[in-house]
């Protein structure tokens, strides 16, 4: 039978990873620890990850590159989170026999946040909140979204579920997408428009993309002048999507009202980075899929999927 003495949960930043999954099913001797700590130098992330015969890793928290792979002589199964994951280069963990392998992961968390972080923008929520510590009392004015224009990148899984919470909360839905027809947006309730009259119409504009070579980039400098002065963005789907330095010169010029982000070119982002002390800009540290319920399903996925390979009947192999 096939053996795995030493697995590693990768980037778990918050330490429950092996307490969400019951890996007492796991052989005997079998040990499963929890690797807090993130690492971005190669050299020293091959280093410490030598000693694990398998790793699961956390979404694209970091890049399982094929230098890094190539480092990892005793790595015999990867298990990602999700079924997709842009950060680790299936064909190099292929070419040196390494089986990968996803986990379930909902659909319901991101779009959640998303409404939370509309919400939380246009309602000035962290503002009265942090004023209420403090021992203030009604501090700003808010704004509603009943009767606003919701604009949509993207009308897929996640997209089409924030198109309904902005339905039920009385918003006109428009969309856009590159491949997105018209008869496909009206079945999710939102109008088909080209990309620019999305941004000048639109008083929250949010990003549910995939990230790719098109999308990179695509809400830049130009996009963002095309939106009224009192819209908003909020992009909880991959940072590289929004030009940083353009949002950043929008938001201190006062372009637009604000903006908030759950995704970042660099993540963690660091300390120092100015979108931190940006003004009108509510930032998350990509929760977007961090619930409970979640990370139960996906580290309860991966477990599965060690116990797959242990059998020889490896289950939701992704292959290159």
């Amino acid at each position: 039978m096939a053996e795995l003495r030493r697995i590693g949960l990768l980037d778990d930043w918050q330490g429950v990873g092996t307490l969400l999954a019951d890996w007492s099913a796991l052989p005997p001797g079998t040990e499963v620890e929890s690797l807090r700590w993130h690492e971005t130098e190669e050299a020293a992330l091959a280093e410490r990850l030598a000693p694990y015969d398998a790793l699961v890793v956390m979404r694209e928290r970091t890049p399982i590159t094929a230098s890094l792979v190539a480092r990892l002589p005793r790595l015999k199964l990867l298990v990602t989170t999700g079924l997709r994951n842009a950060a680790v280069d299936v064909a190099a963990c292929a070419a040196r026999g390494i089986t990968v392998c996803g986990t379930p992961s909902l659909a319901s968390p991101t779009p959640e946040l998303t409404w939370g972080l509309i919400l939380g923008l246009l309602r000035r929520i962290p503002e009265e909140s942090a004023a209420m510590r403090a021992g203030g009392w009604q501090t700003t004015i808010g704004r509603g979204v009943e009767g606003k224009t919701l604009g949509i990148l993207g009308l897929g899984r996640i997209g089409q579920r924030v198109a309904k919470v902005g339905a039920a909360f009385g918003m006109k839905i428009i969309a856009w997408s590159r491949n997105l027809t018209a008869e496909a947006a009206a079945a999710a309730g939102a109008e088909r428009v080209e990309k620019m009259e999305l941004f000048a119409r639109a008083d929250v504009v949010t990003i549910h993309l995939v990230l790719s070579e098109r999308t990179k980039g695509l809400v830049g400098a130009a996009e963002l002048a095309r939106m009224k002065p009192s819209a908003v963005l909020v992009n909880t789907s991959r940072g590289p999507i929004v030009d940083e330095a353009a949002l950043l010169s929008a938001l201190h010029a006062g372009e637009i009202a604000g903006a908030a982000l759950d995704v970042y070119d660099e993540e963690p982002l660091p300390p120092d980075h100015p979108l931190r002390r940006a003004p009108n800009l509510l930032l998350t540290p990509h929760l977007g899929y961090v619930t409970e319920e979640n990370y139960r399903g996906m580290y309860g996925g991966a477990l599965e999927c060690v116990l797959g390979w242990l059998k020889g009947e490896p289950v939701r192999v992704i292959a290159p």
